[in-house]
């Protein structure tokens, strides 16, 4: 019986050409990072085939690996050049940590569920992704240990964006966040200026909620 290989490798092109590319999406760091990261490895077995898909699936735990377009976005949004040290709050399947890694100097990812923390951390050591570093914690405390950060990605929703990840931004950085309720949020970009913090909304956007207290870093 002959067995056909899948064409990952086709399906990241066309998941970048269309999906990301197609959309508005024009940081070539970026689109690179997205058509190399194998997206099928930090899905559940079962999701494999619909891993390009453009649409964000279930990890379990209530917890999601975002659309394809929404790390691209959020990536680009980051500003990214090479030499970063990033922060990002939940680390989920590792996927955004791992774009992330092809596109900053280090980046340090901070997962609360410890099933995921455990998974995450396994996978993206076997992938060979050297410069992330994934701490079981809660990210809304974000990472004392390697403050400031030049960039923080925080890939879950609040009502509002915790103090203490302010607070570990250097000055000139950019934070990401989706603030709002549970149906629907503003995706803001967060500069610090001269201790000031400006706002702006990329777009309107749906993620899991961000959850607080009880674990520290």
């Amino acid at each position: 019986m002959k067995v056909v290989k899948k064409d990952y490798a086709d399906k990241r092109r066309r998941m970048v050409d269309e999906q990301i590319r197609g959309r508005g999406v024009r940081d070539e760091r970026v689109l690179q990072a997205m058509e190399g990261v194998e997206r099928h490895r930090f899905v559940p077995e079962r999701m494999k085939e619909c891993a390009y898909f453009d649409e964000a699936l279930s990890i379990g735990e209530g917890q999601t690996i975002s659309q394809p377009y929404m790390v691209a976005l959020m990536s680009e949004c980051l500003e990214l050049r090479g030499d970063e040290s990033v922060l990002e709050v939940g680390t989920g399947s590792g996927y955004q940590a791992a774009v992330l890694s092809c596109l900053a100097r280090e980046v340090y990812s901070v997962e609360r569920v410890e099933r995921l923390f455990l998974q995450s951390r396994e996978r993206l050591e076997m992938l060979g992704y050297r410069n992330v570093h994934v701490v079981y914690g809660d990210g809304s405390r974000g990472y004392e240990k390697e403050a400031p950060y030049d960039r923080i990605i925080v890939t879950a929703a609040g009502s509002k964006v915790p103090d203490k990840l302010l607070g570990q931004l250097k000055e000139g950085g950019i934070l990401l966040m989706p603030v709002g309720g549970a149906f629907m949020q503003k995706l803001l970009k967060i500069r610090k200026v001269k201790g000031k913090v400006l706002e702006e909304c990329v777009t309107y956007c749906v993620f899991v909620g961000l959850v607080e207290g009880s674990k520290r870093n």
